[in-house]
């Protein structure tokens, strides 16, 4: 694999970005860009550098070092409208269009063979994330399940699952959610352990029918989301990937009967506490609520590019909306895993918490009974 090329502010300005992206083949030819932000930035150009980049077709990337561009007011406001841009831990560049990494040129060599590994996912999320920035979250979340549909269909998602091969499904746990009031709160756990929570239809309908009691009674001042065992949530269940009858029926469930909405609505009221490893939907879905406590040890992956898709639980909205799709996009194309302090630093998540694996509730409103959505 060759290096991704690497353009100046001015030849971004000139147009150096927009060469044709498919070959004869419809090949992607160099989805990868990246931008030396150390070379000065022109006033002069800058407008048209930043039109160009945020009508480009690849995946820009801005490159620096530790004196770089952070210092540089027409740098930053180039770096906004890249897709991503990776600096130097040492810099001062410390807003959300910066990716602080040990060492940018390494980081842009992940991140292209990333991209080279699942182009169609990989540019896919950069547009849509590009796209649904300023959306409102409803009409965000439509938009993020149409392009997971389309992905579905696609020879990166199907590559994938020939290579994971056949899967046995599991037998259904009696309560994947529990749900326990105490006075005005409500808390609701995440009730597979022995699957690390791994997040099933079986779970997510529980999951929305406990959201809809909340968000029907007025007297619930507060919902405590929190995951039993090892983990909060490992993330959507693999036995079930690709197994929803078509994409257009794996679109309308997802955005009429999933729990992104319901978490937004109740945003306000809702607190989620986390801890071990979360992947995938297991920080897509906390990501929508008001607070967001981890314990320290906690883990962050997106690993969703890998497997020919991008996140679908809402990461594309919630996510970015606390980080930015800068840092969104570095994370699912790279499959980093973010620890928790970096998750603080960058507000991922509100603070610190205990690291105690948790337990399914004691309830507490005298009935001595954990109560349950009703089927």
């Amino acid at each position: 694999m060759s290096p991704a090329p690497v353009i100046s502010p001015a030849q971004l300005a000139a147009g150096a970005a927009g060469t044709p992206l498919f070959d004869p083949a419809a090949r992607q030819v160099a989805p990868v860009l990246a931008v030396d932000l150390d070379e000065p930035v022109d006033p002069a150009v800058l407008d048209a550098a930043v039109r160009h980049a945020r009508a480009c077709d690849r995946l820009l990337v801005g490159i620096t070092g530790a004196a770089g561009a952070g210092a540089r007011n027409e740098a930053g406001v180039l770096a906004a409208a890249l897709d991503m841009t990776l600096v130097d831990r040492g810099s001062q560049a410390n807003d959300r269009p910066f990716v602080p990494v040990p060492d940018p040129a390494v980081a842009l060599a992940e991140v292209e063979a990333a991209v080279t590994a699942n182009p169609q996912a990989a540019l896919v999320l950069a547009g849509l994330l590009r796209t649904t920035e300023a959306l409102p979250v409803r009409d965000a979340l439509e938009v993020e399940s149409l392009a997971y549909s389309t992905l579905l269909g696609g020879a990166e998602f199907h590559r994938w699952l020939a290579a994971r091969g056949p899967r046995p499904q599991l037998p259904p746990v009696p309560d994947p959610v529990l749900v326990a009031r105490s006075g005005d709160d409500l808390e609701v756990t995440l009730n597979r352990p022995s699957r690390r929570n791994a997040y099933d239809r079986q779970m997510r309908d529980a999951l929305v029918e406990a959201l809809h009691l909340a968000a029907l009674d007025d007297t619930i001042s507060r919902v405590v989301l929190t995951g039993a065992g090892p983990a909060f949530c490992s993330g959507g269940d693999l036995d079930e990937f690709g197994t929803a009858p078509d994409p257009v029926t794996a679109h309308l469930v997802r955005t009429r009967a999933g729990a992104g909405r319901l978490l937004h609505e109740l945003r306000d009221r809702m607190q989620v506490e986390v801890h071990g490893t979360c992947v995938g939907s297991g920080i897509e879905l906390p990501a929508f609520a008001g607070t967001v406590l981890a314990a320290p040890d906690t883990t962050f992956r997106l690993p969703e590019v890998g497997m020919g898709l991008i996140p679908g639980a809402g990461g594309t909205v919630s996510i970015p909306r606390r980080i930015g799709r800068w840092r969104t996009l570095y994370l699912a194309v790279t499959d980093s895993v973010l620890d928790a302090p970096t998750a603080l630093t960058w507000g991922l998540v509100d603070a610190l918490g205990p690291t105690d694996d948790r337990q399914p509730p004691v309830p507490q409103d005298g009935s001595g009974e954990t109560l349950r959505p009703q089927p």
